[in-house]
């Protein structure tokens, strides 16, 4: 397993970001679009870490560069199950990640509750 997983276990945003790379690629699950650039990624994660809580990766799959990381957390009274799908690069950061969140009760819980995170944190 990379460094991605216990960095995202940890909560610590630095850790989390020094795991991706510098032209890292996010797909969330609730934008059509995808996010680009560590510093964009970390502004997102770094809202992750505050919105989900109890997470913990409980499986993963790899191959090669390729990783599927399980996941379990809750926001507010709505329980996740989720999945990271993790791409490496040749140093070993995190090149690609994909989010998948289910059920649609979940995903809307997290999309109001990262809406809210992420206004909040941007600066006036």
């Amino acid at each position: 397993m990379g460094a991605f997983a216990p960095a995202v276990e940890s909560g610590d945003i630095t850790r989390i970001s020094a795991a991706l790379a510098d032209d890292v690629t996010f797909r969330s699950p609730a934008v059509h679009a995808p996010y680009s650039g560590r510093d964009t990624v970390t502004f997102i994660l770094a809202a992750v870490v505050q919105v989900f809580e109890d997470f913990a990766y409980v499986g993963a799959i790899r191959d090669g560069a390729q990783e599927m990381l399980r996941f379990r957390a809750r926001v507010g009274h709505r329980e996740i199950d989720g999945v990271d799908i993790v791409t490496y690069d040749d140093s070993g950061q995190v090149a690609e990640l994909t989010v998948m969140i289910r059920p649609y009760s979940a995903l809307t819980a997290v999309k109001d509750a990262m809406a809210a995170a992420l206004a909040a944190a941007r600066p006036a």
